[in-house]
């Protein structure tokens, strides 16, 4: 486990210098990013991996630019704080950048109101001008398949072919700004109702990347075709277009990536997740 006093110290003195006093420091969440409540409306997220595959600040410009164009046309997402600038900031070589504080409720996420709310991301971000790199995970993910070695030589060998044809066959469908990664655990139930947050993935790729992303589990892994389905349907009604060789194609991307990715995000893996990257590895051998 990273440490965490330094990137502590980093955001609360990066508050402190625009002005706010934190009056208390709750840790929401500690992995390789560092998510803190610094006071009753200010949340704090600090990149503590800062020696990781992700350098420099790039991304979070990118992800507080979308977060920042959803919010001003009333999309359902975590704003960024207001009382500092968007930034991104970065001190004592720690990234970082500043969010509202929401206040989760204990009630799973409706089926129908994630694929509306998933639907509503989308009409907004179709609307969002600056460039966003094209299908960046896979792109992003294939390049450390070929910069490191972290599965045995078949298993790498055959992420690395899926990636190379998601990437093509995805490159051929209309392209907008994406979430990058709309898995249910980027999906907040709160006080305010539904809201996606953590958008450091934006980028530009076919909507159907993001549906796959949000019903893989549903579908695949726990093998509710019903939930996965009224996803599906509530993102249509709410005038959402799907294409099905998209879907398909941006399924396997999907479980590609998240397989390439888990050696780096869980590098000592408990049973459960060990259960989850064999599934998704035994999937994708038979495709």
């Amino acid at each position: 486990m990273l440490p965490i006093d330094l990137p502590i110290r980093a955001a609360t003195e990066t508050v402190i210098a625009h002005g706010i006093t934190p009056d208390r420091c709750d840790i929401l969440q500690n992995g390789s990013t560092l998510v803190l409540r610094l006071t009753e409306t200010l949340v704090a997220r600090v990149v503590k991996d800062v020696d990781g595959p992700r350098q420099g600040t790039d991304w979070f410009a990118r992800e507080n630019a979308i977060a920042q164009h959803l919010t001003q046309h009333g999309a359902p997402v975590i704003p960024l704080h207001p009382a500092l600038p968007p930034g991104p900031h970065e001190h004592l070589g720690y990234p970082m950048n500043f969010w509202e504080y929401v206040t989760a409720i204990d009630e799973a996420a409706q089926p129908q109101e994630i694929g509306r709310t998933l639907c509503q991301c989308h009409d907004v971000m179709s609307q969002f001008e600056p460039a966003l790199p094209e299908l960046a995970i896979l792109t992003e993910s294939l390049d450390i398949l070929n910069e490191r070695t972290l599965f045995p030589t078949e298993t790498q060998q055959m992420l690395k072919q899926h990636l190379e044809r998601s990437i093509k066959a995805l490159a051929a469908f209309p392209h907008q700004a994406l979430h990058g990664d709309a898995h249910l655990g980027n999906l907040m139930n709160t006080t305010r109702g539904l809201l996606w947050t953590d958008w450091e993935d934006t980028f530009a790729g076919p909507v159907e990347w993001d549906v796959a992303s949000a019903i893989w589990n549903a579908k695949l892994l726990d093998a509710d075709d019903t939930t996965a389905n009224v996803i599906l349907k509530a993102y249509r009604e709410a005038g959402g277009h799907l294409d099905t060789e998209a879907m398909h194609h941006s399924l396997i991307g999907r479980a590609a990536v998240m397989t390439a990715w888990y050696p780096i995000l869980y590098p000592n893996p408990n049973p459960e997740r060990q259960r989850r990257l064999q599934h998704r590895l035994d999937w994708l051998a038979k495709i």
